[in-house]
C-alpha cells in the first residue's frame, strides 16, 4: 500500500475532502491532488514538513505516511536508475553565471561552454542548490520568510510553501528554471571560485538570507591541524612584539612545523625564528666547499 491509497481511504473514513487535507498541510489543493493521482512524486521525508501535518490531520500514527514514502521513492529510483534523465541546463546555466562576480564571469563560461554538464559546472551548481536548501529549510515553518519571498517571486502564502517543498526534494539533475527563478536569482547575491584550491565563496541577499556569506573549500589539510590554521602561529604573527620582522620565507618555515599531539604557544614561534636566524645554529655551505678542496 503506497502514501496515496492511505490518504484517500483516510479522507473516506473521516469524511473529508482534498480541500480540507490541502488547508490543515498549508499547501495548494492542486499539489494535493497531483500527489494523490501519482502525478508528483511523494517527497523526501527528511526534507518536509507535510507528513507530520498529514497525519495529525488524518489521525494516522506518527511516521507512518513519511515511512510509506520513503518505500515509494525507494521503488520510483529502483525503476529509474537505469535510465537517468538527461540534464537541461541552458536557462539555468546562463542564470547561475550572471550571478558569478564579474571578474571570473569570462573564465568560469569557458570552462562551462567546454562540456554540456562537466565536473565544475555540477560542483557550482549543486553547492549553490545545497546552500539554498538549507536556507529554505532553516526558514520553511517561519511565516514572515514565506511571505517575504513569496512576495518577492509573486506568489501566495500556499503556493510558496508548495514550490518550497518540491525545491528541497529536487537535486542537480532535476532542477528546474522555476526553481532558480524562485530561489536562487533572490537569495544570492554572488558567489565566485578559486579553481587552484576550489574554494567557493557564496554571498546571500541580507534582506532574505540570514548570514551574508559562506565559503567552502576542496584542500587537502593535515588532520591534527585545526580548519583556521594552527593557533599558536595565529596568535605569533598578530603579536607586533613577537614578529614584527617576520619576512615570507620565515612565515613558510614556520608553517611547515608540526608536533603531534601537541599545541604550540606564540613563544615556540618565535624561539624557533631565534633559531632560525642564528648563524652558528649553520654551517657555511660555501666554508665547507672549499675546506674539501684544500
Amino acid at each position: 500500500m503506497d502514501v496515496c491509497l492511505v490518504i484517500k481511504e483516510r479522507l473516506q473514513v473521516l469524511g473529508v475532502g482534498q480541500k480540507d487535507l490541502a488547508a490543515a498541510t498549508e499547501v495548494t489543493e492542486s499539489y494535493i491532488s497531483q500527489l494523490l493521482t501519482r502525478k508528483k512524486l511523494p517527497p523526501a521525508p527528511d526534507r518536509t514538513d507535510i507528513y507530520e501535518k498529514m497525519g495529525k490531520f488524518l489521525k494516522l500514527s506518527s511516521g507512518k505516511l513519511a515511512q510509506l514514502a520513503e518505500l515509494q521513492r525507494r521503488e520510483a529510483m529502483k525503476r529509474n536508475f537505469e535510465d537517468p534523465p538527461a540534464p537541461l541546463f541552458h536557462e539555468v546555466r546562463e542564470l547561475v553565471l550572471r550571478k558569478c562576480t564579474p571578474e571570473k564571469q569570462q573564465e568560469i563560461r569557458a570552462i562551462f561552454e567546454k562540456q554540456a554538464f562537466g565536473e565544475l559546472e555540477r560542483l557550482v551548481t549543486q553547492k549553490l542548490l545545497d546552500v539554498i536548501k538549507r536556507v529554505a529549510r532553516e526558514e520553511l515553518k517561519s511565516e514572515k520568510w514565506l511571505h517575504s519571498v513569496a512576495r518577492h517571486s509573486g506568489r501566495s502564502y500556499k503556493q510558496m510553501r508548495v514550490t518550497i517543498l518540491e525545491f528541497l526534494d529536487t537535486d542537480v539533475f532535476h532542477v528546474s528554471l522555476e526553481n532558480c527563478v524562485s530561489f536562487l536569482d533572490p537569495l544570492i547575491e554572488s558567489w565566485e571560485i578559486d579553481l587552484s584550491g576550489f574554494a567557493m565563496q557564496i554571498v546571500l541577499n541580507r534582506r532574505l538570507a540570514p548570514g551574508h556569506s559562506r565559503r567552502f573549500e576542496f584542500v587537502e589539510r593535515d588532520p591534527d591541524l585545526p580548519s583556521g590554521g594552527e593557533p599558536g602561529l595565529n596568535a605569533f604573527l598578530k603579536d607586533a612584539s613577537l614578529s614584527g620582522t617576520v619576512t615570507q620565507e620565515d612565515i613558510e618555515f614556520l608553517t611547515q612545523l608540526r608536533l603531534k599531539g601537541k599545541r604550540p604557544t606564540p613563544l615556540y614561534y618565535y624561539r624557533e625564528l631565534q633559531n632560525l636566524r642564528d648563524p652558528l645554529h649553520f654551517r657555511s655551505v660555501v666554508g665547507r666547499t672549499v675546506d674539501s678542496e684544500l
